[in-house]
């Protein structure tokens, strides 16, 4: 059952690809999200809520919407309560670790100089 996502939840500025993928993740947050479940397969929103980063509830509420919607991310246990559930990669969201890996390396070696304590990772 391959449902069409409510598009209205995204602004598309153009049909350019980077663009538009930046329309879908590209805020602050969808990618720590997306971090979060490559490194721990999955996470109940109150893990994702003690993220160093310091997420707000409505926030993360509205991008685990998002990319749920998107096919990006999907509960672990979709009939299952919401409190307790957990989230996960889909095909398409783990598809993105080999994105936020480059994106690791390219920052340890081009912000290191304005960011001494970044941290080596890959």
């Amino acid at each position: 059952m391959d449902t069409q996502p409510d598009v209205e939840m995204i602004e598309w500025r153009s049909v350019c690809p980077i663009s538009s993928g930046l329309d879908l993740l590209g805020d602050k947050w969808s990618l720590v999200i997306i971090r979060d479940l490559i490194t721990h397969e999955t996470r109940t929103y109150s893990e994702l809520l003690s993220s160093p980063e310091h997420i707000s509830t409505n926030i993360l509420a509205a991008r685990l919407r998002v990319l749920t919607t998107f096919g990006i991310i999907e509960r672990v246990d979709p009939d299952g309560v919401a409190r307790n559930n957990a989230f996960r990669l889909t095909r398409s969201g783990a598809a993105l670790r080999p994105v936020l890996e480059q994106l690791a390396t390219w920052s340890q070696t081009h912000l290191k100089r304005y960011h001494e304590a970044i941290v080596n990772v890959v």
